[in-house]
């Protein structure tokens, strides 16, 4: 059976390309236009931009026709290369930048993550599962037992007894959160359980008066 976390391999394959959202993509071809225009020879890269870039000029020799090298354009002919060239790399900086913040993005909910006072286990497993396939969509990468420690760490108090139990029955190197998920799974009586007595008697030493009894 594939596991949710498989699955999210299959989406976010690591030599997958990070990708722009289709709503943006207007705003971004301005912003980069706007951007080129800005730099030095921005018009002429303007220009390479909406009609090609630069067809080299031929030259005879020895009886054969051949396109001249970059040394014996002219002036203004090597420049329009140049120009040629610039527009792409400014984009592929402008994506490498985006990947960045897109990566710095993700880490930072990833560390902020927690669980919501009343949510199901099953609710914080799908938001918890959504972070890690955002993760794998743009090829980062974490250290299994990094991702399960923070899985079991963000749960909400009540399930503090059997995250211990989890962690002494699983090796946290091998497992993945879906296995984890599961096994916790069949604890949800009992976690709910603590979690009512809890709000019942806010004090810690009526609490495991009553849990106890």
């Amino acid at each position: 059976m594939t596991t949710l976390a498989e699955h999210m391999i299959a989406d976010g394959a690591e030599n997958r390309p990070p990708m722009l959202d289709k709503t943006m993509y207007n705003s971004w071809q301005s912003r980069m236009l706007l951007y080129i225009k800005g730099k030095k020879n921005g018009r002429m890269m303007l220009e390479s931009i909406e009609n090609g870039p630069l067809v080299n000029p031929t030259i005879e020799e020895n009886g054969q026709i051949r396109k001249k090298k970059y040394v014996e354009l002219a002036e203004q002919e090597k420049l329009q290369d140049d120009c040629d060239v610039q527009p792409t790399n400014i984009v592929l900086q402008g994506t490498q930048l985006s990947y960045q913040e897109r990566e710095c993005k993700l880490y930072n909910e990833f560390e902020k993550f927690t669980s919501i006072k009343g949510e199901s286990l099953h609710e914080y497993y799908l938001c918890f599962a959504q972070i890690i396939k955002n993760m794998h969509t743009i090829g980062m990468t974490m250290h299994q037992v990094q991702v399960n420690k923070k899985f079991l760490n963000a749960l909400q108090v009540e399930w503090s007894k059997f995250v211990i139990d989890v962690k002494l029955a699983k090796n946290m190197y091998n497992t993945n959160y879906d296995q984890l998920y599961a096994y916790l799974s069949q604890h949800k009586g009992h976690a709910n359980e603590v979690r009512m007595l809890r709000e019942r008697y806010p004090d810690p030493l009526a609490l495991v008066a009553n849990y106890q009894t």
